[in-house]
């Protein structure tokens, strides 16, 4: 069926379970994991579950107990360990809290924020070259994009190629293409403070916030590392390091 385990992602992950060697034998373990990503994949609720994968009650509680013993959360770092390592991505997606989950009590505790949209959450992921994730977190949904940059990139090689939008224009993520990274590409930091600048002096000078138009950036600096690429064994063409605003030998 379309959200069940292939039996290639069955055996990569069938090692990593629990093993309970004793007591009352568990129900199909992958007849319950087939069930539990059909309700996180299709996004209905438990009590819609088919009846093929047994009881909902025993799918949704073996979630609930993996989720408090940390299984879910081994498993994905087995699996992110063996990533490929060669380019990284970075980027946050926004997505709407679910009616339901917005009148749990204490929600506060559960990265749901408001903003133009609602009651959101933001996912910040990492993915590898083919767009598997690496890590993942998860905060309020009016947090900035670049919030947990340092804790998702602080296992990131040496040697990683990082591909980020704007939303990760800092001076400090650049830096890591200054300490390792093969490649940084960005909007201008000084430009952007000089932009700034010129915004704060119209506003000093009597001109509404609201009147003036947003500014995109008009300048991006290029950092290559050449260390890493020969670390590497990339050859990187002339014409980009021609175009380059600093090149790290």
């Amino acid at each position: 069926m379309r959200y069940e385990l292939s039996d290639y992602e069955w055996t990569a992950i069938k090692p990593m379970l629990p093993n309970k060697p004793r007591g009352v034998r568990r129900v199909n373990d992958r007849r319950v994991l087939n069930g539990i990503f059909w309700v996180l994949r299709s996004g209905a609720p438990w009590r819609d579950l088919p009846q093929n994968y047994g009881p909902r009650t025993t799918c949704y509680n073996r979630f609930v107990r993996w989720r408090r013993a940390g299984v879910w959360d081994r498993i994905m770092d087995a699996l992110a360990a063996g990533h490929d390592a060669a380019v990284q991505m970075i980027d946050t997606s926004v997505v709407r809290v679910h009616q339901h989950g917005a009148c749990i009590a204490d929600n506060n505790h559960q990265d749901m924020g408001r903003s133009r949209g609602g009651l959101t959450s933001k996912i910040h992921a990492v993915v590898d070259t083919n767009g598997l994730p690496v890590h993942l977190a998860l905060t309020p949904g009016e947090v900035h994009d670049n919030r947990l940059c340092s804790v998702l990139l602080s296992a990131l090689l040496p040697q990683t190629m990082l591909l980020a939008d704007r939303g990760y224009d800092a001076d400090w993520i650049r830096e890591l293409a200054r300490a390792g990274a093969l490649i940084s590409y960005g909007p201008s930091g000084v430009d952007f403070w000089r932009r700034a600048a010129g915004l704060v002096d119209k506003i000093l000078k009597g001109v509404k916030p609201a009147d003036i138009p947003v500014e995109q950036p008009t300048r991006f600096e290029l950092v290559i590392n050449l260390k890493t690429a020969k670390a590497l064994g990339i050859t990187v063409p002339a014409t980009l390091l021609g175009r380059a605003d600093e090149v790290i030998e």
